[in-house]
């Protein structure tokens, strides 16, 4: 199979450009989300920026902000929903010479009992997406980082916000999440589905640069009928900004670069 065709040669035909610098030192810590709302949050709400881009990444040009959070320097970026997209934004990032990111966004849960709105920490994910495979030999499942886990926990539970660990299926095709499929991947003790976080997971660790996801429940795929909960609502609004300002808590604490 294809897939199966992994290639350990670390120069390709087309690498990611070191270009697209601006003047002056570049933060080594990174925050991410996908939504333009999100994204809003972490620069306009809580930090207090005015939203203009220091530069922007190359192939898909998106922009990324600089803000300072309890006095560190940070990036900021939004990503773009699906793997490969996701994947190729991510490897820009790391080109500029960030070395950390924290990415977070939303999930459907596979177990009706994790609370809308609460955080999922992903310790493994299921490799139902493509682009994981041109960065690690093949296999069904991939180990996320754990570095930052205990630090992560610390803050939920400083801020009262339920969380739960486990292994999230990562998949392309979100019309083709069957409940066969959805019942496949419980059994293998998934219990969340998302699009990205096995083949960044992936990236990162071929890149040898750190990144800590997680998740916000959103949606409920083990109902009888799909239920979108806060998906794509206002609902939880006040949560998710708690979370995203966790988020930013979390960067600052990594980060070396003091503005």
């Amino acid at each position: 199979m294809i897939l199966e065709e992994f290639d350990p040669d670390r120069t390709a035909i087309v690498e990611p450009p070191k270009g697209f610098l601006p003047d002056g030192p570049f933060p080594d810590t990174a925050v991410s989300c996908f939504t333009q709302g999100m994204l809003h949050t972490l620069l306009v709400e809580i930090c207090g920026g005015d939203g203009r881009p220091a530069t922007y990444t190359s192939g898909i040009g998106s922009p990324v902000y600089f803000s300072i959070y309890k006095g560190k320097k940070l990036a900021v970026f939004r990503s773009p929903v699906g793997a490969p997209a996701c994947a190729a934004v991510l490897e820009d990032i790391y080109a500029m010479g960030i070395g950390k990111v924290v990415l977070f966004g939303t999930c459907g849960v596979l177990d009706r009992n994790i609370p809308d709105g609460s955080v999922i920490i992903p310790d493994s994910a299921i490799r139902d997406e493509g682009t994981s495979y041109h960065y690690a030999p093949p296999s069904d499942e991939i180990v996320l980082t754990q570095k930052y886990r205990d630090r992560f926990i610390s803050l939920l539970e400083q801020s009262g916000i339920p969380h739960t660990s486990g292994k999230v299926w990562t998949t392309d095709a979100i019309y083709r999440e069957t409940r066969a499929k959805a019942a496949r991947r419980r059994q293998q003790g998934c219990i969340c589905v998302d699009m990205e976080c096995s083949a960044l997971a992936a990236v990162s660790q071929f890149r040898e640069k750190e990144l800590f996801q997680f998740f916000y429940a959103a949606d409920n795929l083990d109902a009888d009928t799909w239920e979108p909960r806060s998906l794509s609502s206002q609902r939880k609004k006040s949560r998710k900004k708690k979370i995203a300002q966790l988020a930013l808590e979390l960067a600052a604490d990594i980060s070396l670069y003091e503005e």
